[in-house]
């Protein structure tokens, strides 16, 4: 089921959007049945369960992660992950790029902008993403990569498309603005129930879960 349920994703996918399959809560086996079927982006949001992964499964898997990351679990992360997608604060920013600095690398990271309505949700501000962009010269273990975003948890069509305009709107903005940024071109945006959608407004990754593995077996 996993196998086909990523053939029908893969077949409405533009070429240039990157499917990142959400590996989070699933088993090994589950993860090496997508592998097999041709899949090697995941996300994991859990630094030990991530960790566990990595050594279990293929070395050419591509990881991202994509939960809220604390500072003290780094070590458990960066040096695997090919990309931090959920970079919510300037306090893990700091954290991330210092680790960067002092092991020598470049950590490739998008910056999570708070879209959704709900107040629970991690992530800066317009102005705050504004102002780190300004900075970003300064950054020297992190390379700004783009946005991502979570629209609001609705079932509203109008609501989820006024959220990811917000972000298309601002990611083009940001662009225009600070064109020697050449690697900030990613727009991470769409989940499995509107993932569709995200698609309309420039997603250039898409990370979906449920609609492959179907529903998480543990929270």
């Amino acid at each position: 089921m996993i196998a086909e349920n990523l053939q029908s994703i893969k077949e409405q996918l533009p070429s240039e959007v990157n499917l990142v399959a959400v590996s989070k809560f699933h088993s090994v086996e589950e993860i090496m049945e997508a592998y097999n079927a041709g899949q090697r982006v995941f996300g994991e949001s859990r630094p030990q369960e991530l960790a566990k992964k990595v050594s279990a499964l293929p070395q050419d898997i591509e990881w991202h992660f994509i939960g809220h990351l604390q500072t003290n679990k780094l070590k458990m992360v960066l040096p695997y992950a090919s990309l931090v997608q959920s970079v919510d604060s300037l306090h893990l920013l700091e954290a991330v790029n210092a680790w960067g600095v002092a092991n020598s690398k470049r950590i490739d990271i998008l910056l999570e902008l708070h879209i959704g309505a709900e107040q629970t949700k991690q992530g800066f501000t317009e102005e705050e993403i504004l102002d780190l962009c300004f900075r970003a010269s300064s950054f020297k273990g992190v390379r700004f990569c783009g946005l991502m975003g979570m629209a609001t948890n609705t079932d509203n069509e109008e609501d989820i498309r006024a959220d990811f305009t917000r972000i298309s709107d601002y990611m083009a903005y940001l662009k225009d603005l600070f064109p020697e940024m050449e690697a900030f071109k990613e727009l991470s945006i769409g989940m499995s129930g509107d993932w569709q959608i995200a698609l309309d407004y420039g997603a250039t990754m898409v990370r979906i879960g449920t609609a492959i593995f179907g529903p998480r077996v543990s929270a």
